[in-house]
């Protein structure tokens, strides 16, 4: 799988940058007021994917640790009752149809749906569009700092019986260590359950359709598939949505303080 590298990221910033710089020099009208919010949404999330993406060329796809930490996870689910991901991918496994599609929404869709997620905030709700925002750049940032600690993910421990679906059925997002679209050793925590959240969350908040709820399904599907496919244990998956849950409450504080600050400098 071949994604948007860090420096094809860098020049659509750049150029919605410059786009924005002589649409500002243009009369006022509703359509350049939104094009030039467009532009500069797509300029801000560019660098951030480039920030993502140039991660992952530090010198940190070592083993170091990564093995047993692994274990220790494994250990500490079996000793909180976790069910096995074991047991899961098994079962998938023993359905051909399922196992592909399993691993293919794990190595496709997490971007697609962050991004038709985040137009759809813009056109749609732009009052909750940069509080989402903004959580989904703490969030990711909150993963990018905890990827220093190196934790390997199931398929890395064939001895318990673990397979990599990708290496039966293709779409890898990995390839060989130190290649690949992301991190080998960075399971914890999963960023693809983390975006998955972001997604379900913000359209369960910012809907007021009856139907929002079926959004989650979004969320349970990639803990499913992070797991089926051998990519990450559920503690992965579940401290990538208390860091969101956390990203929640960081963004709302400062939001407060600053419309606090605003009142105390008008004088309300």
């Amino acid at each position: 799988m071949k994604w948007v590298t860090w420096d094809q990221a860098i020049v659509v910033a750049v150029a919605s940058g410059a786009l924005v710089i002589v649409l500002r020099r243009l009369p006022r009208t509703r359509v350049r007021s939104s094009i030039i919010s467009a532009c500069t949404e797509v300029s801000l999330l560019s660098v951030l994917y480039a920030i993502w993406r140039l991660a992952r060329v530090l010198p940190l796809d070592r083993p170091e640790g990564a093995i047993e930490r692994a274990r220790d996870i494994n250990q500490l689910q079996q000793d909180l009752f976790f069910p096995s991901e074991l047991s899961l991918q098994h079962f998938v496994l023993d359905h051909q149809w399922l196992a592909q599609a399993t691993n293919f929404y794990y190595a496709i869709l997490h971007i697609p749906a962050l991004v038709i997620f985040l137009i759809w905030l813009f056109i749609r709700h732009r009052d909750m569009y940069s509080h989402w925002r903004n959580c989904l750049a703490i969030l990711t940032g909150a993963c990018l700092v905890i990827r220093f600690i190196r934790v390997a993910p199931p398929r890395f421990l064939p001895d318990l019986g673990y397979v990599d679906l990708a290496t039966r059925f293709g779409l890898s997002v990995y390839g060989p260590v130190g290649t690949g679209v992301s991190d080998q050793f960075a399971a914890m925590p999963s960023i693809h359950v983390g975006w998955a959240a972001v997604v379900s969350f913000g359209i369960v908040s910012a809907s007021t359709s009856r139907w929002r709820w079926i959004f989650l399904g979004h969320l349970m599907l990639t803990m499913i598939a992070v797991s089926a496919t051998g990519n990450h244990w559920w503690l992965d998956g579940i401290v990538a949505i208390v860091l969101l849950v956390m990203a929640l409450c960081i963004e709302r504080r400062i939001r407060d303080k600053i419309h606090m600050s605003k009142n105390i400098r008008l004088g309300i």
